[in-house]
C-alpha cells in the first residue's frame, strides 16, 4: 500500500472519530456539472440569490476560489435529532414546523471546527500542507462534489441521497493541495421510477426530475427570499415556518437514516414543537436570545414574524389567534403589517 492510500485510510478513520459519518475524496474536475448549473441559473430559478450569479464558474472550478487546489475532501455528518414529531407537527396547524436540520445549535460552525481538526491531524502526520475547509460558506457545488466523492447521489428532490443513510445530513469540504487517491464516484440514481419528493412537494416547487425552481420552494420562500412572500404560495406553506422537510419526509431511503449523535443539533427553546402564538409573540430581544447560535438568528426578527403571520392564516379561526395578530397590526414593518393584514383576511374568509 503506498503513503497516499495510508494516508487516506487514516484520514477517513479519524474523520469518524470526529464524528463525520464519511469521507470522500475526488478531484477537482466539475465539467459534468457546469453545464447544469448554468442552465439553471439561465432559467431563474435561484430567485433573488444574486450571489449564485456573481460567483460566476468559481462554483464549478474549484482552482479559482482556491489556487493550488488538486483535491476535496468531502465529509458528511448526520443531523436528524431523535423524538421530533415531525407528523405530528405538520399535522397540528397551530404549531409552527421548523425545518428539523435547524432546531439546535448552527451546524456551520460545529462542522468547520471539526473540519479544520481533521486538517490539523492530517498537517500533525504529514506537515504543513495547503488547505481551506468550508461548509456552506463560499461558492462551492457541495452537492456534486459528495457525488463525485462517493457519498451519494443527486437525488430527484436535488438533495444527496447515501443507500445506507438517507439524506438526513449535512455536508463540509476541505479544499487540499494534497494529491490524495480518490474514491469512486456514484455514478448512477437509484430514486427509480419513485416521484414520492415531487408530488408531496407543497409548492410543486420540483419542476421536474432533478430540477428544484428555488422561487417556489418554501425553504427558499420563508429564508432566502426577502419582502414579500408572493400571495400564491401563502396558502401552501401551512405551518412551514423555517424551511421545508416534505421531500426527504417521504423519501424511501430515509427508512436507512440514523439520528444524529450529536448533542448540539438537539432541540433548542421547545423548536421541535411551538405554539404558533407563543413564537409570535416573542420580541426582538426574545428572538435574538432564544436563537443565539442557531441558522434560525440570520433571517432576522421581521421574516419570523412575517413567516409566523402566515402560517397563522393558515391555522383554523379562533379568538386568541385573532387576538394575536391584532398585536402586530401596527408593527413598525410594512413587510410585517402586510402579511398580517393577509392572514387577517384568511380568517374573515372563512366566517
Amino acid at each position: 500500500m503506498s503513503k497516499d492510500s495510508d494516508l487516506l485510510t487514516q484520514l477517513k478513520h479519524w474523520g469518524l472519530t470526529l464524528g463525520f459519518q464519511q469521507i470522500g475524496v475526488t478531484n477537482v474536475d466539475l465539467s459534468h456539472y457546469e453545464p447544469r448549473m448554468l442552465e439553471w441559473l439561465q432559467k431563474g430559478f435561484h430567485g433573488e440569490m444574486d450571489y449564485m450569479e456573481k460567483h460566476g464558474t468559481k462554483r464549478s472550478r474549484p482552482q479559482e476560489l482556491l489556487p493550488g487546489t488538486i483535491r476535496i475532501i468531502s465529509a458528511r455528518m448526520d443531523y436528524l435529532p431523535p423524538d421530533t414529531s415531525i407528523v405530528d407537527v405538520l399535522n397540528n396547524p397551530n404549531q409552527g414546523f421548523i425545518s428539523r436540520y435547524a432546531l439546535g445549535r448552527d451546524y456551520h460552525k460545529l462542522m468547520r471546527k471539526r473540519l479544520t481538526l481533521l486538517a490539523e491531524k492530517i498537517s500533525n502526520a504529514i506537515g504543513q500542507f495547503g488547505y481551506r475547509a468550508f461548509t456552506d460558506s463560499a461558492p462551492i457545488m457541495e452537492k456534486a462534489i459528495a457525488e463525485k466523492a462517493g457519498l451519494g447521489w443527486i437525488g430527484k428532490h436535488t438533495n444527496v441521497i447515501n443507500k445506507k443513510a438517507g439524506s438526513w445530513f449535512f455536508l463540509g469540504e476541505i479544499y487540499t493541495d494534497l494529491p490524495l487517491p480518490i474514491d469512486e464516484p456514484i455514478t448512477q440514481s437509484h430514486c427509480g421510477s419513485c416521484t414520492a419528493c415531487i408530488d408531496v412537494c407543497p409548492t410543486q416547487a420540483i419542476v421536474g426530475p432533478y430540477q428544484l425552481d428555488a422561487r417556489r420552494c418554501i425553504s427558499y420562500l420563508t429564508i432566502e427570499l426577502q419582502g414579500s412572500i408572493p400571495i400564491e404560495f401563502r396558502a401552501l406553506m401551512g405551518n412551514r415556518i423555517y424551511g421545508c422537510d416534505d421531500c426527504q419526509l417521504v423519501c424511501p431511503w430515509n427508512k436507512f437514516a440514523k439520528f444524529t449523535a450529536e448533542k448540539d443539533f438537539h432541540p433548542r427553546h421547545q423548536l421541535a414543537t411551538p405554539e404558533l402564538i407563543d413564537l409570535f409573540a416573542w420580541t426582538e430581544v426574545e428572538f435574538l436570545r432564544k436563537t443565539e447560535g442557531s441558522a434560525i438568528r440570520r433571517i432576522g426578527h421581521e421574516s419570523w414574524l412575517r413567516n409566523i403571520a402566515v402560517a397563522l392564516g393558515n391555522a383554523p379561526k379562533n379568538p386568541a389567534i385573532l387576538q394575536a395578530l391584532q398585536t402586530r397590526l401596527t408593527h413598525p414593518s410594512a413587510i410585517v403589517r402586510e402579511h398580517v393584514e393577509w392572514a387577517l383576511s384568511q380568517h374573515t374568509l372563512t366566517c
